[in-house]
């Protein structure tokens, strides 16, 4: 079916998508498997596990790294290429086995079409109650898929407006000061605000190594690392003092009367990270944070993430999408949804050196939404 005929016949949400399940017995390559509507091949899925490289150790407040295991995806149909990806950091609880065992069971074949993005996402969040990574990587694609070819970007598709977009924070993760001191400078005049990563005792002299060698606005993640409330309360109205503008998961997830009492009292806004994950984890925090921190790899994908930030509007919450450590291609894709947020912490790709993608730029710290259909996203040449 020629493109031109298959538009004409075809409208967003009114059909569905063939697709393959893999054969592959470990996850050590590529995995291919086309589905075939009258004896013609209509849909390739692929996969593959990609390392993601990091220019320097990440650490926050319960652990290091220096990579992250990551599952590149492509799904093919009439000509055109959808790309999606999984990034597993360490507390997700996936894995490279884990999310390909998972897109081994994906079984799209009794779906014509890509279009029917409703029947076909829910189908594949039928198949388990988590492997959240492993669904954002077939939803990322084939949101990629259907955008290009519809010829347009998802943002446009949702009636966004890509000026709107904001500026995005880049991550100083925990180091010594001195490093801390190196890694701020590296960015210097590059970004608009700076996050840093803090939940350790040391988090004042952090602070001031950053707040020492620049003036720019932060924005600080505790990853759930303070313990007591009144002291996590007293950190923050200091962190106000040094020019900080807002505060991720200051405690850890399970403590939500405790969160809710520091975000009664707090002099700046509070962003749920750590506490929720899907849709249906919202109406729980209720009144126990200011805003959300939305990513793709926790809620399943751009489907997901958009239900999560319109229910967020509704409730008053404030809205920010975040990422993992992943390339351009998730990266991109969450960015599509960007002129919604209140606060973007878009720098995954920013954070790697071996990233496949051309997609999202940066420019004098704002997020650049490419006009590229889909994602936005093309392979580095």
């Amino acid at each position: 079916m020629k493109r031109r005929d298959f538009l004409k016949t075809s409208a967003l949400g009114a059909a569905g998508l063939v697709t393959a399940g893999s054969g592959l017995q470990a996850c050590a390559g590529p995995s291919v498997r086309p589905y075939k509507v009258g004896g013609k091949a209509r849909m390739q899925l692929r996969f593959f596990p990609y390392e993601l490289q990091l220019r320097h150790s990440f650490t926050v407040s319960s652990y290091s790294r220096t990579t992250t295991p990551d599952v590149q995806l492509e799904i093919e149909y009439d000509g055109f290429t959808g790309y999606g990806e999984a990034s597993m950091p360490p507390y997700l609880g996936q894995s490279v086995e884990s999310v390909c065992a998972f897109l081994q069971r994906v079984d799209l074949g009794q779906f014509s079409d890509p279009f029917q993005l409703e029947d076909i996402l829910s189908y594949v969040d039928s198949l388990s109650p988590g492997d959240s990574a492993a669904k954002a990587a077939v939803d990322i694609a084939l949101h990629d898929l259907v955008g290009k070819l519809l010829g347009q970007p998802w943002f446009r598709l949702w009636g966004l407006d890509a000026a709107k977009a904001p500026s995005t924070s880049f991550t100083i993760g925990i180091d010594t000061p001195e490093v801390m001191k190196e890694k701020t400078l590296e960015c210097a005049g590059l970004y608009n605000i700076l996050k840093v990563k803090v939940g350790r005792e040391n988090d004042r002299e952090m602070i001031s190594a950053v707040r020492s060698v620049t003036d720019l606005p932060l924005a600080v993640d505790a990853n759930q690392g303070w313990k007591d409330r009144e002291a996590a309360l007293d950190e923050i109205c200091w962190l106000k003092e040094q020019g900080v503008v807002m505060v991720e998961q200051p405690m850890a997830a399970s403590k939500l009367e405790d969160n809710a009492w520091i975000s009664e009292r707090s002099p700046l806004p509070i962003y749920a990270d750590e506490a929720i994950q899907r849709l249906a984890d919202l109406p729980s925090i209720r009144g126990a944070y200011h805003g959300i921190n939305i990513k793709l790899m926790k809620c399943t994908g751009m489907r997901e993430a958009y239900r999560m930030a319109s229910w967020a509007r509704a409730e008053g919450m404030r809205v920010m999408f975040g990422c993992m450590t992943e390339t351009s291609c998730a990266v991109s894709a969450a960015a599509q949804l960007s002129p919604l947020a209140d606060f973007a912490d878009l720098d995954g790709n920013l954070l790697i050196s071996n990233d496949r993608f051309d997609g999202v730029q940066v420019s004098s710290g704002r997020l650049i939404l490419p006009d590229r259909p889909g994602i936005g996203v093309e392979l580095k040449k």
